[in-house]
């Protein structure tokens, strides 16, 4: 299958690797020129997993966003999600009619994104879905090398329009057969881990993070208080889900700690051996405040407030990055209010997002 990845991060390296591995036609883009010449002519990624490390020819590394785009099936985008508008800009003159493009994960970017490309002028039938996380575990170890920790074994999506469910599952599981349908866009994006995993473990490893030059929030970081805020907020996620009317499964954050029912599997553990999520985080500019927290948990919170579920825990940690940051993230680009989806009628949102409105 002919594939587009954007991006040029963790998620993007692993998938252009592993996809290519597989037998699929690749082609990468990313802006930064320089950084795509580091990757070879003809292009290749150096591949590290359980079964040792490859060199992976790719078919394509370009910075030409329409080259990228022209005749792919699916276009992959595991890109956080504070650059979603930005590529939606991009994008949108290439888009072309049965595309399924594939966030992973997306903050309701499906919706967003969409919604953008229709406002500048393209009325493509473009088929848009999004998932629960990265279906990598993955870091960069140098500009052509990729380490892949563990490979996610259940992928909820979520798709818009959903009246197109099962075109877009039909392409996407060509390249991820772990792929499951879970219903609308709103779902997948409540399906979204970041959002509950990160923030708790940004407020409360704080001052560490500050303090030492490097440090892992998946091990040291991990303790039990953070353990209980992180579950209390996951059940506030699903609470949210249920209000909505949607079904289990729910994917607690929960088995992720404890058991193999979680999206990766029982991967935890080898997250922790891996050592390679010892870093520094700037707490005012790390994906996991500039996303997960700005845009996720604003968009979490905003989602509770309109189905009517009391989420103290995802307000509370709000307000507190909130304040480190200088501003009231509750009025973010990324809530059903900026988004034109408030004050409806939860059966309402639903109906628009099932028809594509």
């Amino acid at each position: 299958m002919d594939i587009c990845i954007l991006g040029g991060g963790h998620g993007s390296h692993a998938a252009a690797a592993d996809l290519s591995a597989a037998g699929h036609t690749v082609r990468l883009w990313r802006r930064d020129a320089e950084a795509l010449a580091a990757l070879g002519g003809p292009p290749s990624i150096d591949l590290e997993d359980a079964d040792g490390t490859r060199r992976v020819d790719i078919a394509l590394a370009t910075d030409d966003i329409a080259e990228a785009l022209r005749g792919a099936r699916l276009i992959l985008i595991p890109l956080p999600a504070t650059a979603q508008d930005d590529l939606a800009r991009r994008m949108a003159p290439h888009l072309a009619d049965g595309q399924v493009v594939f966030l992973a994960p997306g903050s309701f970017g499906s919706y967003a994104m969409a919604r953008r490309v229709r406002e500048l002028g393209n009325p493509a039938a473009v088929l848009w879905a999004e998932t629960g996380t990265l279906p990598y575990l993955a870091r960069k170890q140098g500009p052509r090398q990729v380490r892949v920790s563990a490979r996610a074994v259940r992928l909820p999506v979520g798709v818009y329009p959903a009246r197109a469910a099962d075109q877009a599952l039909a392409v996407i599981s060509e390249a991820y057969p772990c792929v499951h349908a879970c219903g609308d866009a709103l779902s997948g994006a409540l399906m979204n881990a970041g959002p509950v995993i990160h923030p708790p473990l940004m407020v409360m490893n704080a001052a560490p993070l500050q303090h030492f030059p490097a440090w892992d929030i998946h091990a040291e970081g991990t303790q039990p208080a953070v353990r209980a805020v992180t579950d209390v907020l996951d059940r506030e996620r699903i609470a949210v889900r249920e209000a909505l009317g949607y079904r289990a499964p729910h994917y607690p954050l929960a088995d992720h700690y404890s058991s193999d029912r979680w999206m990766y599997g029982d991967a935890h553990r080898a997250l922790v051996r891996s050592g390679d999520w010892r870093e520094h985080i700037d707490l005012h500019g790390h994906r996991y405040i500039a996303e997960d927290t700005e845009i996720g948990l604003a968009f979490l919170a905003s989602v509770a407030r309109e189905a009517g579920v009391d989420a103290p825990t995802a307000e509370g940690l709000l307000a507190i990055v909130g304040a480190f940051l200088g501003r009231d993230l509750r009025r973010g680009p990324r809530t059903l209010a900026a988004l034109g989806l408030q004050g409806l009628d939860p059966r309402e949102l639903r109906r628009r997002l099932h028809d594509g409105e």
